[in-house]
Order: structure tokens, then C-alpha cells, then sequence
């Protein structure tokens, strides 16, 4: 059975820092709804209704341009391990940019990563956690290096030129802004 909390509790907060993975759902008004995997030490706690995560490059940039046509955003944990729970933050969120104000004080929580590009700061307005019984044990063996190795082989010049080919527009041809609000 679900349960609705106003914040993100003590305990909630000890289970997001036990997870390896969490995931993002955006929508703009109209066009594809996104749903994304995420991991790496990207993900901070900045007070009980408060997060923020580090944006790493990739094929596309669909949370972007959705966030800034529409701030709402669904943050889901998942126990793959343990005792099962999911838990999701609903909110509004923003894009911080390199170039916004508040980039550095942001930036600042993370230890930087090959390939960052952006913030996403989410204000929640509602926790949910529900059984979750039926997900699957999962074991966790190692992070994946790819995207890393990746990022650093092309290089901080590199990775601009690959923001202005693949990760100005999302699939539905809407605005990220990434090449004029980072570069």
C-alpha cells in the first residue's frame, strides 16, 4: 500500500544513500514522455524537500528540454536488495546551467565527473513509498567505466562539439539550450 509523506524522512534519506541507481520521468505538454536510468555518485540531498542530481552527457538530453517546458519531474528509487520499498519524489525541478549563477555553489556538493553538463535542482512537494514486492533481487557488481572513459577520451572540447551535434534538441525537435547557456 502506498504511503504519502511531506518530506523526505531520516530513513527515506539512509535508503536513497543504499541505492546504486534511480530513475527520472519527464514530460513536456505535448510529445514522448522520458524516462531515464541514472547512477554514479550524481544524486545529493540538500534538505527534506530539496535535491539535486549532476547530468551527465549523453545520446540525448530529453530532461532538459522537458524541465524547461514543463518543471514537473518524478524521481523513482527501487530496493533491489533487502527489504523491498519504492520510493518516489515528485516536484517541480530547473535546469542549472554552467553558466547560471548558481552553477559553482551547486556544482561545488559533487566530485566533478568526466562529462558532466548540468544540474537538475527539484523542489518536492510530495514523497510516495509503496511495497515493491514485486521487484526482483538484483546484485550489484561494479559501476560501468564507459561513460567515463568515454568522456575523458574525447575531452572537455570534445564533449562541447558533442552537445552542439546531439543534445541541442530533444527527440520531439524541443529546446535544451545547452550550447547557449554553457558554452
Amino acid at each position: 500500500m502506498a504511503t504519502q509523506h511531506p518530506e523526505i524522512s531520516a530513513k527515506l534519506q539512509q535508503f536513497i544513500s543504499e541505492q546504486k541507481i534511480f530513475f527520472v520521468a519527464t514530460a513536456a505538454n505535448d510529445g514522448r514522455v522520458n524516462l531515464s536510468p541514472k547512477g554514479m555518485d550524481s544524486f545529493r540531498i540538500i534538505d527534506k524537500n530539496r535535491i539535486i542530481w549532476l547530468n551527465m552527457t549523453g545520446s540525448g538530453n530529453e530532461t532538459s528540454a522537458h524541465v524547461q517546458l514543463n518543471p514537473r519531474m518524478t524521481i523513482m528509487f527501487t530496493a533491489f536488495e533487502g527489504s523491498p520499498m519504492i520510493l518516489r519524489l515528485y516536484g517541480n525541478a530547473r535546469v542549472v546551467h554552467q553558466n547560471d549563477n548558481d552553477w559553482n555553489k551547486l556544482f561545488s556538493r559533487f566530485e566533478p565527473i568526466p562529462g558532466y553538463r548540468q544540474i537538475f535542482d527539484l523542489s518536492i512537494d510530495l514523497v510516495q513509498t509503496s511495497c515493491g514486492m514485486s521487484v526482483p533481487f538484483y546484485d550489484y557488481v561494479e559501476e560501468r567505466e564507459q561513460l567515463t572513459n568515454h568522456s575523458i577520451k574525447k575531452g572537455e572540447q570534445g564533449i562541447k562539439d558533442y552537445w552542439k551535434e546531439k543534445n541541442q534538441f530533444s527527440i520531439d525537435g524541443q529546446p535544451t539550450h545547452i550550447v547557449d547557456k554553457n558554452l
